[in-house]
């Protein structure tokens, strides 16, 4: 499989270089940055645009700012995307869903195999517990992540009001509020510092007891050894909108 990595030159990008370098069976044929700097054994292009080679798959970790154009270059060259990006608002998700009708796109908030098997874990819990537990989600990241909340906190939270059914509301700041916590309030709460790579908690607190599920990333490398298991996953898959549920199974 021939490989374009959008943002190369990011720390991902390299990761996911490095993780492709280390499957053996994947090859990378270019490379996308907007500094269009060289440090590798391919080309890389300043833009999705200038892309000359012919990828079977690209896989997408930059910035929303380049989603635009990598949808439309995959709609006209019937290239199949993983895309790995959070901070996308919600016209940029639609958009992905329509791209999806016509290609085949992966596309997930954490590309971590654990945090994936936690979701599973946390909707279990959610739907024996949401008559009588509160449940808040707590979320800690490296001092240099743009976005809060994560992708990943959006996409649990999204599982969680999926159980617990409508009126659900999302609390992020509470110091303006005085007032009760909602029955169906989810708190979600973002910590920025260091160099912390991931970690997601779930509590589920309830009269005299409090249950709490998380995940612990140690490193990067888990997030590009997802992407390119999902490289694997999507190529020669028909047009749609694929995710870690539909590689899990």
């Amino acid at each position: 499989m021939e490989l374009v990595v959008c943002g190369c030159n990011g720390h991902m990008g390299k990761l996911v270089v490095k993780a492709a370098k280390k499957a053996g069976d994947i090859t990378v044929v270019g490379g996308v940055d907007p500094s269009g700097d060289n440090e590798s054994n391919f080309p890389v292009f300043d833009s999705v645009g200038k892309i000359t080679v012919r990828p079977d798959v690209i896989i997408d970790f930059s910035s929303p700012r380049a989603l635009s154009a990598l949808l439309s270059y995959g709609e006209d060259n019937k290239v199949p995307l993983v895309l790995c990006t959070t901070g996308l608002s919600e016209s940029q998700v639609e958009r992905i869903k329509e791209c999806a009708k016509k290609i085949p796109i992966f596309f997930s908030g954490n590309m971590s195999l654990g945090i994936n098997v936690l979701i599973k874990l946390i909707k279990k819990a959610t739907s024996a517990l949401k008559d009588s537990f509160d449940i808040e989600i707590i979320e800690r990241h490296h001092s240099r992540k743009v976005d809060a909340p994560s992708g990943t906190a959006f996409m649990i939270a999204e599982k969680i009001a999926a159980e617990v059914g409508d009126g659900v509301k999302y609390s992020y700041d509470r110091h303006s509020q005085r007032k009760p916590r909602d029955k169906k309030e989810i708190g979600i709460h973002s910590v920025r510092g260091g160099n912390i790579v991931g970690d997601h908690e779930v509590i589920f607190a309830g009269a005299n007891e409090v249950i709490t599920l998380s995940h612990h990333a140690q490193s990067r490398e888990i997030f590009a050894d997802g992407a390119i298991n999902a490289a694997r996953f999507l190529f020669n898959k028909p047009p749609g909108l694929y995710d870690m549920n539909d590689m899990l199974k």
